[in-house]
């Protein structure tokens, strides 16, 4: 990943965790806890893609591990936001934006299904059966409901700064970085269009007088 992605991806996991462990997880709302960090995740891997999203989602899932007041494993949560993000960076456009937002919408609610099967998975490998306990099925729809109302507020926020960040004029390999600077493109392009055209004119000059010359030298030898 280029150093402007992965300073933009730390700085929003980070504000993301901050928010969700300080705000959103002292709600106490019935079921799940609003998931702004999947959230995150989803949106930088809609921008980056497949690889950039499961570097992302490892990196956000290890960093929630950590983070406290974590009571699981470390790693379950790495594993479960790094599959999210590869999936999630699979659909990622060509020119990389969404012409609609039911593709989005959709992959947000299939990644809180998914990331909360899969984390209550890990956690029954590994002994951990809170899952159980809490109501999984009351655990799938709160998340789902949740992140789908808190979606449209983060998603395409997190998806413009990335791909602000990936346009930026001194990022290695943008589009400016490429071509050039764009005001000098633009000079040059407008005086190139100046000279093509007085070279043709003057070309065009040039064969008239070559040949009004040459009538001119026929004309006087037939007079002779």
């Amino acid at each position: 990943m280029r150093l402007n992605r992965i300073l933009l991806s730390t700085a929003l996991v980070v504000v993301a965790l901050v928010i969700q462990v300080s705000v959103l997880a002292r709600l106490h709302l019935p079921g799940a806890v609003p998931d702004l960090l999947l959230l995150t995740v989803l949106g930088l891997a809609m921008v980056y893609g497949h690889v950039g999203g499961a570097l992302v989602g490892f990196g956000a899932g290890l960093l929630a591990d950590l983070a406290p007041p974590a009571d699981h494993a470390a790693g379950r949560y790495a594993l479960v936001l790094c599959v999210i993000g590869y999936f999630a960076g699979l659909i990622k456009p060509e020119n990389g934006r969404l012409k609609s937002a039911t593709g989005p919408m959709a992959v947000v609610v299939a990644a809180a299904a998914g990331s909360t099967l899969l984390y209550a998975g890990v956690g029954a490998l590994v002994g951990d059966t809170a899952a159980r306990h809490v109501g999984l099925p009351g655990l799938l729809f709160s998340a789902a409901l949740y992140d789908l109302l808190l979606a449209p507020f983060v998603v395409p926020a997190i998806m413009w700064l990335a791909r602000r960040s990936d346009n930026d004029p001194l990022a290695e390999g943008g589009p400016a970085a490429k071509s050039g600077d764009i005001s000098s493109g633009w000079l040059s392009s407008g005086t190139g269009l100046r000279l093509g055209g007085q070279r043709g004119l003057g070309a065009l000059k040039l064969k008239a007088r070559t040949r009004s010359t040459r009538v001119g030298r026929i004309k006087g030898v037939k007079r002779l």
